[in-house]
């Protein structure tokens, strides 16, 4: 589920800000059990292995895939009397009372689907976590559940894609995300509606319980009223079966999830923390806003970073596609180039990227998505080990990037030397990445040798002797002659 909602830049301070403590009391070993309030939830400690990721992969895939227009938001605008998308459905598909949004569900035949595959292209592109949607606000689930028969198993493609998808992730060693949006479900649909199929009591498990008109709001704006105990309890027992069948090692929650009574969040953290100690492990859950508490769980942001490093672990989803979360007839896809320079810019501030991909009903990964996804994986084959297991450095970077509609643009100074330069550190060995290929000298001035001595300097999949001089001023490096790859390109810096 996603909205476009502009993080203020106040909240993101705030958060952050708040973030940055650290909760130094641990749990007893004679416990090792949560419970739910924030106070033991706020013990949570984020895994060692969990800052060591950095790039994963998602997909929005639903019966939303089949119209394909738009965006990821079909089934909820297509029933708004005037909006672009209701105009096209009923062109396209005939009035509401007679096809709704459950007549898209026969439609999503999913018959190219292959786990493997598509576990096989994640583990190409780089990724190191991987995993689909279970549950969009479209409030069709993507598993073999036995709360509801508006699944992926009982209808439509007669797939459980969920466990599919776990099995096929977690044979190839990368950590299995799964992400949950029930909650947007709540006046999704206009379920007050008699001119539509929304309020047929046939069709409650799909659309959601009677409210009245006007109680859907974005996730900026108080809802009223709040939902009731029966669709809270609802949204817990889904996610505890999803959660308990497929044992995910991170649960993404999408933002609107404070419509959720507190009780209930708190006990899911609960629930899933225990199961994992149970596991014996360490488990990660995200949220968004001020969904949950701070400290109790990992930051995520949307389509957006942070402006500067932060001294805590967070993350940032993003779509391949500019327009939308799901595959649509005409889509425009982000370049490569875009895409690495976000996870280099990301990854320098303590951040990880979840990309989230487009495939169509039918199951097939587009080949402009394939093709992307591939030259990241071999742009990572390069340089991955100043991504992989890194950790910030004492600053993010120089050369400030200018963000245009979510690009970097590069800056240079008079003598041309000034570029984009993102750091990462990891075993003693410094790794200066720049977003462009330096053509001209590259000067560090953050580098100079009152703070630094260098010992060695070579470029990432260059075999080139790389020329530098370290001065009071800083660090030049000349530009090397052989250019290698078509994106950013990497020092690896060696002190004495």
């Amino acid at each position: 589920m996603k909205n476009k909602i502009l993080l203020n830049a106040c909240l993101v301070l705030l958060l952050a800000g708040c973030a940055s403590k650290k909760i130094t009391k641990e749990i007893s070993k004679d416990s090792q059990k949560y419970t739910a309030n924030w106070e033991s939830l706020q013990q949570y400690k984020v895994p060692e292995w969990y800052k060591d990721l950095k790039f994963g992969i998602y997909f929005h895939w639903g019966p939303y895939s089949v119209p394909a227009y738009k965006n990821e938001w079909y089934s909820k605008w297509m029933y708004e009397e005037g909006h672009p998308i209701n105009e096209y459905h009923k062109k396209a598909y005939g009035s509401l009372d007679t096809f709704g949004y459950k007549d898209f569900i026969p439609m999503f035949t999913a018959e190219k689907f292959n786990a493997d595959a598509w576990a096989d292209l994640f583990v190409k592109a780089g990724a190191q976590f991987a995993g689909p949607i279970a549950e969009h606000a479209d409030g069709f689930a993507m598993w073999d559940s036995k709360l509801t028969t508006w699944d992926a198993k009982d209808k439509g493609p007669k797939i459980d894609v969920v466990g599919a998808m776990e099995k096929a992730v977690k044979a190839r060693g990368l950590k299995f995300i799964t992400t949950y949006h029930r909650h947007w479900l709540y006046a999704w649909y206009p379920t007050w509606s008699k001119t539509t199929d929304a309020a047929n009591p046939d069709y409650k498990g799909l659309y959601g319980p009677i409210v009245p008109e006007g109680t859907f709001v974005m996730a900026d704006t108080p809802t009223n009223p709040l939902p009731n105990k029966e669709f809270n309890e609802e949204w817990l027992n889904r996610l505890t079966e999803l959660t308990t069948k497929y044992d995910p090692d991170i649960v993404w929650f999408d933002n609107k999830m404070d419509i959720i009574d507190e009780d209930y969040r708190k006990q899911f953290l609960a629930n899933f923390y225990n199961q994992g100690l149970k596991n014996n492990k360490e488990v990660v859950v995200t949220y968004k806003f001020q969904d949950l508490a701070v400290g109790s769980a990992v930051l995520d942001l949307e389509r957006s970073r942070m402006s500067d490093k932060k001294d805590f672990t967070w993350l940032t989803d993003d779509s391949i596609d500019w327009r939308s979360w799901s595959h649509i007839q005409n889509p425009k896809y982000k370049s490569t180039n875009r895409l690495v320079d976000f996870l280099v810019d990301v990854v320098s501030k303590n951040g990880a990227v979840l990309l989230n991909i487009t495939p169509t009903a039918e199951g097939e990964i587009p080949a402009e998505v394939k093709k992307r996804l591939l030259q990241m994986g071999d742009w990572l084959k390069v340089n991955g080990e100043a991504i992989y297991g890194t950790r910030t450095w004492d600053i993010f970077g120089e050369g400030p990037a200018e963000v245009v509609e979510g690009h970097l643009s590069e800056h240079k100074n008079k003598d041309n030397t000034e570029k984009d330069i993102r750091f990462t550190t990891k075993d003693n060995v410094l790794y200066a990445i720049v977003l462009d290929w330096p053509k001209d000298k590259v000067f560090i001035k953050s580098l100079s040798n009152k703070k630094h001595q260098i010992k060695k300097i070579e470029m990432l999949g260059n075999k080139e002797k790389v020329t530098w001089q370290q001065t009071t001023n800083g660090l030049r490096i000349e530009p090397s002659k052989t250019k290698v790859g078509n994106y950013a390109f990497t020092y690896k810096i060696e002190f004495e």
